[in-house]
């Protein structure tokens, strides 16, 4: 019902109108899961036109037929080449390849990642907890873009794996797509990287960070190897280089080939150093122990690895890689999250070495697969070996720096807490002032010149006894000392057994007070509690003989 002073009903627009009108605005949010399909279709869109732009480019460098006899053939392996981009497998007359570039997978990467922060610019996300609704709005439809291209490519000589293009596509869109929209909504609310992991608990972020500090170091010392090892057979390059004779255009594609297999190839170096290596064929094996290799495809990359017999002198340098890197792990991780329990270190250190293996096997299943003939058909390290090792070498380094590290963290606290002790004992019972010594005019003084000590008065010392002077001290007078000194050094390390409590029960307290920190996110916002108390009183009485009989 209107009032007088309302205008009529039938002026105003509906509830439904309104909020059309409002999503149509120019600067209105947009919906999340529309503009995920759009942002999808656009990096897909994208990818495969430079894919296609590649393709064509060493089409025109090769000999061919007629332009419309092979462009069928041309759209299909640009397709065929953008499944590889996201690590699809493919199936072929003379068997599987599936040994494929893990540098091709960035492309796709960068372009998800960036359409996931024009989604945050374009859609309202309320929260960072939101994000994962965001990459599921990009990665739902980009795995079916995926599963329809690989269904588009399928031939009687080709058939692409069409379930692991489906998984493949969801996965890349999900992480990159996910860690698009977190930066930018990071950048939006002007949260810092470190405030992240501030919210994770102490000991998760503590391995967290260790894990990628381990796996980090592996990663640079497995592409130093192959650096190196690259560098001593360059002549060798050289000559594959120019027995293929790419001329131009091939040379420039035969780099970018070889660019995106280098990540493959760096996984290959941290198997080595590890000690299980990789295989470059069936009854093949490159490792310290040994070298047995066969023949190989003319590419200038893999000059690189070393002939046949003992493995090279200077490659058993790399051992040394898996133990630094467990040591850097150990340390990294006490100092997150130093532990009151000295025992418990070793523990963690060795839990950050069996993630780091776990993620190491991870990277060995996906660097290496097949080449479809026989020969090539095993192409290579061995997963569960590469972990299984990894894990053992870097938790064993782990575990012992982690326990050197709390050991030195520790100490250096009770350090501090003797210290502040010692100086709010000299503030509640300060010492008494030194005498004002008064020199005479002749003695120069200064900084460095002179320094001036009172001395108690002759009167007070001690008188000695004739026939005491030059004589040494009895067995009394050494027990005396001895039971004094004793008793000094019970009494040190008393204080510093009272010290090392102090300083775990300052360490609990910090702990408590950094989960009640992060209470407010699991919470959902800042919403604090309000704990009431309440006291419960509990009454008794006695009744008497004949009010008992009375209610019975």
């Amino acid at each position: 019902m209107s009032t007088p002073a309302s205008p009529p009903d039938r002026g105003r627009p509906s509830k439904s109108v309104a909020a059309s009108e409002a999503s149509t605005a120019p600067g209105a949010p947009r919906p999340v899961y529309s503009t995920g399909g759009i942002a999808a279709a656009s990096a897909a869109g994208i990818g495969l036109a430079v894919i296609v732009t590649f393709t064509m480019a060493g089409w025109v460098a090769a000999p061919h037929d007629t332009f419309g006899e092979d462009i069928a053939d041309l759209l299909r392996s640009a397709v065929l080449a953008w499944l590889v981009g996201h690590h699809v497998s493919f199936t072929i007359l003379e068997g599987q390849i599936s040994l494929l570039p893990m540098g091709l997978v960035l492309l796709p990467g960068m372009l998800l990642y960036r359409f996931g922060r024009w989604l945050a610019r374009n859609c309202e996300i309320e929260r960072l907890r939101h994000v994962h609704r965001a990459a599921l709005a990009i990665a739902g439809p980009y795995a079916a873009i995926a599963g329809t291209l690989a269904l588009l490519a399928h031939t009687d000589a080709v058939e692409p794996s069409m379930p692991r293009a489906l998984l493949m596509g969801f996965v890349i869109a999900f992480l990159a797509g996910g860690l698009g929209v977190l930066r930018q909504l990071m950048k939006d609310k002007g949260v810092a990287a470190g405030d992240l992991l501030d919210l994770m608990p102490a000991r998760s972020r503590s391995l967290l960070v260790g894990m990628l500090v381990s796996s980090g170091t592996l990663l640079a010392g497995g592409l130093l190897l192959f650096l190196v090892a690259l560098a001593m057979s360059f002549d060798e390059v050289l000559a594959i280089t120019a027995s293929l004779a790419p001329g131009l255009i091939g040379g420039v594609l035969l780099f970018i080939v070889q660019l995106a297999y280098l990540p493959n190839a760096v996984v290959f170096a941290v198997c080595y150093a590890l000690g299980p290596g990789f295989a470059v064929g069936t009854e093949t094996l490159v490792a310290p122990t040994g070298v047995s290799v066969g023949a190989l495809p003319s590419l200038p990359m893999l000059a690189a690895l070393p002939t046949n017999g003992a493995a090279p002198v200077l490659s058993l340098a790399a051992l040394a890689v898996p133990f630094v890197a467990g040591a850097l792990g150990g340390v990294v991780t006490q100092r997150h999250a130093p532990d009151v329990v000295s025992e418990a270190a070793p523990l963690w250190g060795f839990v950050c070495g069996v993630t780091t293996g776990i993620l190491c096997a991870a990277l060995a299943g996906a660097a290496g697969g097949s080449l479809g003939t026989q020969r090539l058909a095993e192409v290579g390290p061995s997963a569960w070996q590469v972990g299984l090792v990894a894990a053992l070498e870097v938790g064993v380094a782990a575990a012992v720096a982690a326990w050197i590290a709390n050991w030195w963290y520790a100490r250096k606290l009770n350090r501090t807490v003797v210290a502040r002790r010692e100086e709010a004992r000299a503030e509640r019972s300060p010492e008494p002032s030194m005498p004002v010594v008064e020199l005479p005019e002749d003695v120069p003084s200064g900084k460095g010149l002179a320094t001036v000590t009172p001395l108690r008065p002759r009167e007070e010392e001690p008188e000695a006894t004739e026939g005491t002077e030059g004589t040494e001290p009895t067995i009394a007078e050494r027990r005396e000392e001895l039971k004094r000194v004793r008793k000094a050094r019970r009494a040190d390390r008393a204080t510093e057994r009272r010290a090392r409590k102090e300083a775990r029960r300052e360490l609990r307290e910090q702990r408590r007070a950094e989960k009640e920190a992060r209470s407010w996110w699991r919470r959902g916002g800042d919403v604090e509690e309000e704990v009431s108390e309440e006291e419960l009183y509990g009454i008794t009485y006695e009744a008497s003989s004949e009010e008992l009989d009375q209610r019975n």
